[in-house]
């Protein structure tokens, strides 16, 4: 009897025993035992409690109930836009690839949308590591993974059911198809979104520069296509040109975090909101010059960094900017891992603690700085994040212009061969890992 209770006492000690290691662990072998654990749990807890338990606004809905009047030959278009709650925006041919989520009843069919955003957030994050050249071993995975669940771009997507993680996929297939050169797939990924709704347009400017033709091809045959065919399908397709396009030409002063949107909250004058924005215009058309003149050649770096500025431009200086676009901006932030990174400064992440951190600044004992806090983080970081950029390159441009050496680009000077630090790359090249 008692060699019966000492075996399962003895199989317990055995397997905790494989938990320490035989040797001395690594840095990065601790920060991933540590590191993975956090992320999981955090990806569970905000797919598995947060997104299901729903908060304040509900994005699935109006998608939902469009998707089921299409499926029986109703109005689609029939939204009051005099009312503040979600609409439904997308054209037909968006109504056309969402229109199977309402195949079953609401209630699973949301659950089933939350787990498909949160899967093609994963497979993005995955595809981004690959990228830049980064494997599921790397120690950058889990700290990858756990920032992204825990920011509010992730968080709020999932809770408030929308597709942006979708999109999100969509526009890392496309990054990572176009730097590999395969344009006709690039258009196809990026023209599914297009489909769905046109967030990323501002991206079609680098196939463009870099003379990738044959994207625009397919970019612009996936969403015609589509077109087509939910044109006849759809009762009422023309009431999205007449009533539904108008109203996404419109700034409104309510969750909206463009300049214009804050702008008209907090009753600015429109001279000071038209030169606020011609002037970070002004900014952004360096900066790509930049990148184009002298970076273009570094296409992971050339890509990367111009890919947020487009699209942190298109959020800050358009009629609409909501937080939860920055998830978009994944691949900038990616970038910090290159050494000539344009994110390797701390004013470039307390920009992304604006319009990334989940953190609610509302406060009860200071009311009205807690909300002025709460609603201007985002367009801050935006406008930050834009700042930083154009101030990092244009003082690369000043800097190799000074010393005589544009012919070869404005790198960062310790860059330069002479005065590259080889054991510092060395140790960098060492913690990649490959998946």
């Amino acid at each position: 009897m008692g060699g019966h209770h000492r075996l399962p006492v003895y199989r317990a000690v055995v397997f905790l025993s494989r938990l320490e290691p035989r040797t001395a662990r690594t840095t990065a072998e601790v920060v991933k035992c540590v590191v993975w654990p956090l992320a999981v749990l955090t990806v569970l807890h905000r797919v598995a409690v947060k997104a299901v338990n729903g908060f304040r606004t509900d994005d699935f809905t109006p998608v939902y109930n469009a998707a089921l009047a299409f499926l029986n030959r109703k109005p689609v278009y029939t939204a009051n836009f005099e009312w503040v709650d979600p609409h439904y925006l997308y054209p037909p041919s968006g109504t056309l690839l969402i229109s199977p989520i309402a195949v079953i009843d609401p209630e699973r069919s949301r659950w089933l949308f939350i787990l498909a955003n949160a899967i093609a957030i994963i497979v993005a994050l995955y595809l981004l590591l690959r990228m830049f050249g980064y494997g599921l071993n790397s120690v950058l995975a889990p700290i990858l993974l756990l920032a992204a669940f825990s920011s509010e771009t992730v968080t709020n997507t999932l809770v408030f059911t929308n597709i942006n993680g979708l999109v999100l996929l969509g526009e890392v297939a496309f990054l990572a198809l176009l730097l590999r050169r395969r344009d006709l797939w690039a258009g196809v990924a990026i023209g599914l979104t297009f489909a769905v709704k046109p967030i990323l347009a501002p991206l079609l400017l680098i196939p463009l520069v870099r003379r990738q033709w044959k994207v625009f091809a397919t970019a612009a045959a996936v969403p015609l296509g589509l077109t087509l065919v939910a044109w006849p399908l759809s009762v009422d397709a023309w009431a999205f040109v007449e009533r539904t396009t108008p109203y996404l030409f419109e700034a409104r002063d309510y969750f909206n975090s463009a300049i214009v949107g804050n702008g008209m909250y907090y009753g600015l004058p429109t001279w000071l909101i038209l030169a606020l924005r011609v002037v970070l215009g002004l900014m952004v058309v360096v900066s790509l010059w930049l990148l184009y003149r002298y970076c273009r050649h570094d296409d992971l770096f050339f890509v990367g960094t111009s890919t947020g500025v487009l699209l942190t431009a298109s959020f800050l200086l358009g009629s609409l900017g909501q937080m939860y676009y920055s998830m978009m901006l994944f691949p900038l932030l990616m970038t910090v891992v290159l050494p000539n990174s344009v994110m390797r400064n701390w004013p470039a992440w307390l920009a992304v603690y604006g319009f990334m951190s989940y953190d609610s600044w509302l406060s009860g004992r200071w009311p009205e700085a807690g909300r002025a806090a709460e609603y201007m983080k985002t367009t801050f970081g935006w406008s930050l994040l834009l700042i930083v950029i154009f101030a990092v390159l244009l003082d690369r441009y000043l800097a190799a212009r000074r010393e005589g050496r544009l012919g070869d680009g404005i790198e960062p000077s310790f860059l330069l061969p002479e005065r590259r630090n080889e054991p510092q790359a060395e140790l960098v090249a060492t913690n990649r890992g490959e998946g």
